[in-house]
């Protein structure tokens, strides 16, 4: 069984994080979305609610499960006997940081490959950062989130009349 591990900090995960967990499940027969722990961000959502947002979101796929992890990623992914990792490329700026990444993580654990895949065209400009600006000021981000994000973020952020 080819397993794959789709880290981030999903804070929250998009519609263009589910575009690349619909490509990346075309390549694997089990794709493990971990929601991992940064010390380095201020998250909006706390880890166990962006853990069931993405339940949420990816619910009706059978092969997908989800988790969190905080430590090493190629630990975690030799734990869940993972041979490959993915991760999402938007644009030139996202491939320097993705290149090293991937590459310590090779130095780290040879077997283990790093796949990059690109969404949608229609995502490219999307990221979690954005949405939750969007979301703070009032604005409609129900075209970029899955339905529990949508609800999650207008909590967070209640929309001014």
């Amino acid at each position: 069984m080819k397993i794959a591990i789709y880290p981030g900090t999903f804070d929250p995960i998009t519609n263009g994080h589910l575009d690349i967990l619909e490509r990346a499940l075309k390549l694997f027969d089990k794709v493990i979305i971990t929601v991992a722990k940064n010390p380095t961000k201020q998250p909006l959502f706390d880890q166990e609610e962006r853990r069931s947002m993405i339940r949420s979101a990816v619910k009706r796929y059978k092969n997908v499960e989800v988790d969190m992890f905080d430590g090493l990623l190629v630990e975690y992914a030799r734990k869940k006997k993972a041979t490959s990792l993915v991760r999402g490329l938007r644009a030139i700026s996202d491939f320097e940081y993705e290149l090293q990444m991937a590459l310590m993580n090779r130095k780290l654990d040879s077997t283990l490959e790093t796949v990059f895949l690109m969404p949608n065209e229609k995502y490219t400009y999307l990221n979690s950062s954005i949405i939750r600006e969007i979301a703070r000021l009032g604005g409609d981000v129900h075209d970029f989130v899955p339905e529990a994000v949508l609800k999650a973020l207008t909590e967070k952020h209640p929309r001014k009349p």
